[in-house]
């Protein structure tokens, strides 16, 4: 538009501000009417909101987590499957451990997880890719860390291959889960901006390696869902009530239960109508930590900023979103808080298991 006067730069600055204005009005009464939606949706989801019979539990494991809290994992881990008789696992395949030097790899760790499963008839989703559960969330070799953007993702595919052709025949893997909410640009440290034409592009590698289901992931409460749920078989969701916020310190969400499977309803009806279910692949049953360093933290503040009391409730909150899987989150702390003498939390996780 050709300004030629003042009254002109005057007018065009009107319009150009009730243009912006009207679209921040629409996307307003949108946002006003989704939240009206969810908190008063009640009377409806307690006629038509199902609940499932029996929910399916399971855990997410790191050995890294263990080992930063001095726990020996490959002797937490048996126990484990023995000791709480957990069935279903949530596994990493950390990039810098297992390709650590360029030249060098070393399945050792996995290897020894997936056979310890097998021999238990427990099940497996193994993650793949640069992006894997725990801090600092991105777990890529010093090696690849050096290339550049567009040779790192080549290098993450070549990863990718190598360890979909080891494990493509093993019977404890169920399902591949590619990176860990790949699109979470908030959270993270060391991470490459999100990409969702390289998350299609991963996706697309692994659907042609192999057959096993495909589970992509993402933030229960931050994050939209929509690509991550059209891309996989089956969606993961993180569930986490109390929160850290550098700003507000630690919150927790204000959202009902069902507010988690009405966006997965919504979400798939419009944009994944091939995707099958939604599963809960992180529930929180652990303090989080500002930091990311519980053995550093006093075991009094760590008492009190998750008690015996917030496990149980987590537990009944999840049984009321509708999902009837859920992988819980915390299974290391659970085991160092027994070491430093509170087994309360290991008792519970025992019933839960039961």
């Amino acid at each position: 538009m050709a300004i030629n006067s003042k009254e002109n730069l005057f007018l065009w600055v009107i319009q150009d501000n009730l243009r912006y204005h009207g679209c921040m009005k629409v996307i307003l009464i949108i946002l006003v009417a989704f939240l009206a939606l969810i908190f008063l949706a009640d009377s409806i989801f307690k006629v038509a909101y199902p609940y499932p019979s029996k929910i399916k539990y399971g855990v997410t494991f790191s050995p890294k987590s263990a080992n930063d809290l001095k726990l020996d994992w490959q002797e937490i881990y048996p126990k484990i499957l023995d000791d709480l008789k957990v069935k279903n696992l949530r596994l990493p395949a950390y990039w810098d451990v297992l390709q650590a030097d360029e030249s060098n790899d070393d399945y050792s760790g996995v290897d020894f997880m997936l056979a310890e499963a097998g021999r238990r008839q427990a099940k497996v989703i193994l993650v793949l890719g640069a992006r894997q559960p725990r801090w600092p969330e991105c777990h890529i070799p010093d090696w690849v860390k050096k290339l550049s953007v567009k040779d790192r993702q080549e290098k993450t595919l070549q990863f990718i291959t190598k360890v979909v052709e080891r494990y493509q025949n093993n019977p404890a893997v169920w399902a591949w889960q590619v990176e860990n909410e790949p699109l979470l640009a908030s959270f993270g440290e060391g991470c490459d901006p999100p990409d969702k034409d390289f998350l299609r592009a991963e996706v697309e590698l692994v659907r042609k390696l192999n057959s096993k289901s495909i589970i992509v992931t993402d933030s229960g409460e931050l994050g939209f869902w929509i690509t991550p749920m059209e891309l996989s078989d089956i969606f993961g969701t993180t569930l986490y009530r109390k929160v850290y916020d550098k700003t507000f310190g630690y919150v927790t969400y204000p959202l009902p239960p069902y507010f988690y499977s009405l966006k997965s309803t919504i979400v798939r009806a419009i944009f994944a109508k091939n995707n099958q279910k939604t599963i809960i692949t992180e529930l929180q049953a652990e303090p989080w930590s500002p930091n990311n360093d519980f053995k550093n933290m006093p075991i009094a503040q760590q008492l009190s900023l998750f008690s015996v009391d917030e496990f149980r409730k987590n537990i009944t909150y999840a049984q009321k979103t509708g999902f009837d899987t859920a992988y819980i989150w915390g299974v290391e702390w659970w085991y160092f808080m027994e070491k430093m003498g509170h087994p309360q939390y290991l008792d519970y996780a025992k019933k839960v298991f039961k």
